[in-house]
């Protein structure tokens, strides 16, 4: 019992040097020689690698060499070498940082994007109005028009004439003539605007000429005929005017050396119907076909009143024997001197 009292209890960790420290000075003399050698040893090692150090000798043990390697400068170390800076990217450059928000007018091409095509024409039309500088450069960008596109246009007119009539009733009435007269002056207008685009010298293909003149035509056919012969004056003016364009590109044609074309285009035949559908309105019409033609033995058509369709029948048979190859074989030849 006594024995295990007097066993001292255990040191904590950090007082183990202290503990072999004073167990140096309690060891045998041999024990305390061999630690001293191993000191002075040190201490000789230690006074080499500064001797080398400042004089510059290579130290021959190989020790120092170790204890200069592991004493070098962070600066020289591969693991502290000096990284180059980042640079920021092309897209962090570009990229805006929106800091300071604030209302603003909303941009022309989002403004545009929100109109539909009335409101957008309407604008066109207000600066185009306001400005007429910018009437040349509206008339350079846009699409030339066709003949379809134009009668899409001229269609929407005839819609709107033909809904502004009263329901039921007598629709060649003075009321009916009041309830259009409007809508039916606009159309009119716009066939008087499309027409000269599609005449020579603007327009220098013949046939695309003569293509809307006949769907033009037709147009004015169906306007309305009113009781009252002072009201037909708007349509007998279109008459008027759409005759005069047909002589226009007929004498054009006949200059360039195409009067064969009206011919065996079947022109003649289409202008001769409209002649008798508007009652022979289309005299003039009529009068610069004959001349055009009268040199294949197409005489007088009879633009004048409302027949014209002696002189196209003589032109259609003269047409016939062409085709068929008989023209002139019962006319006598002469033979002699002329």
């Amino acid at each position: 019992m006594d024995g295990l009292l007097s066993t001292p209890p255990p040191l904590p960790p950090h007082l183990h040097g202290d503990l072999l420290l004073s167990q140096s000075y309690l060891a045998p003399p041999s024990v305390q020689s061999n630690m001293m050698q191993r000191r002075k040893r040190k201490a000789a090692d230690e006074d080499d690698y500064f001797d080398s150090d400042r004089h510059g000798t290579p130290d021959l043990t190989g020790t120092g060499a170790a204890d200069d390697r592991m004493s070098a400068s962070p600066s020289n170390s591969p693991a502290m070498s000096v990284r180059p800076t980042p640079r920021p990217t092309a897209s962090a450059r570009n990229k805006r940082v929106k800091s300071n928000i604030a209302g603003r007018p909303l941009a022309v091409p989002r403004l545009l994007e929100m109109l539909d095509a009335t409101a957008l024409r309407s604008m066109i039309r207000s600066m185009s109005e306001r400005h007429p500088e910018l009437n040349s450069e509206i008339m350079g960008l846009a699409r030339p028009p066709t003949v379809d596109a134009a009668f899409d246009v001229l269609g929407r007119y005839e819609s709107a004439l033909r809904e502004a009539f009263p329901y039921g009733g007598n629709t060649g009435s003075d009321y009916a003539y009041n309830r259009v007269r409007q809508p039916l002056i606009e159309l009119l207008d716009a066939l008087g605007d499309f027409t000269p685009h599609f005449l020579p010298p603007n327009e220098s293909q013949m046939t695309v000429s003569l293509g809307f003149l006949d769907r033009a035509t037709n147009m004015v056919h169906r306007l309305p005929t009113w009781t009252n012969s002072t009201h037909s004056h708007h349509k007998n003016l279109a008459y008027e005017e759409i005759s005069k364009a047909w002589a226009l590109v007929i004498r054009e044609a006949a200059k360039k050396g195409a009067g064969i074309q009206l011919q065996y285009g079947g022109w003649d035949q289409t202008l001769t119907k409209h002649n008798e559908q508007s009652l022979g309105k289309m005299h003039a019409a009529i009068n610069e076909l004959s001349q055009s033609l009268a040199w294949m033995g197409g005489g007088n058509t009879g633009g004048g009143g409302g027949g014209g369709g002696g002189g196209a029948g003589d032109i259609a048979s003269i047409r016939q024997q062409l085709q068929a190859g008989t023209f002139g074989a019962h006319t006598p030849v002469r033979i002699g001197p002329w």
